[in-house]
């Protein structure tokens, strides 16, 4: 059983936003064919709406283990992680950005937490990861880490 576990679905108004592509189909094909307007604006939609559903990353702690899409690192490998909101989270994604930093945002998602990578081995300095939760996600990989490093003290 994972200690955390998140799906990063789009928010409601990216799926109505994206009901836009049938008016706009409509509008292109209506002086070919309206019926062909309207098949392919549902088709466009759905196909939007479905990509976006399907590409919904995960995130999830479990078994020792960080997990951020289709990426996971080892939580023996990370730091203290830190959650951070507002302009706090904006500066995070924005100027104070490393490069070489592992990203799994969405940009519907405001809240992030950033995990320092503490192998010196990793050239990636730190994961900066989208959270609604933002909170129980940083408490749950510093709570899942501490007992490794317990038991590799003793």
């Amino acid at each position: 059983m994972p200690d955390y576990r998140e799906k990063l679905w789009p928010t409601p108004w990216i799926y109505i936003a994206t009901l836009l592509l049938v008016p706009a189909s409509i509008l292109v094909l209506a002086p070919v064919s309206l019926p062909a307007g309207i098949a392919t604006g549902v088709i466009l939609y759905l196909a939007a709406i479905g990509s976006l559903s399907l590409t919904a990353p995960v995130i999830e702690v479990a078994d020792g283990r960080l997990r951020a899409g289709r990426a996971e690192i080892p939580l023996a490998a990370t730091g203290e992680a830190v959650a951070a909101f507002d302009e706090a989270a904006r500066a995070e994604r924005g100027t104070g950005l490393d490069a070489r930093a592992f990203l799994v945002i969405r940009g519907w998602v405001q809240p992030v937490v950033k995990v320092p990578i503490t192998d010196p081995a990793d050239p990636t300095p730190y994961w900066l990861i989208s959270s609604r939760r933002a909170n129980e996600l940083a408490a749950a990989i510093n709570g899942s880490r501490r007992p490794e490093r317990a038991e590799g003290a003793r």
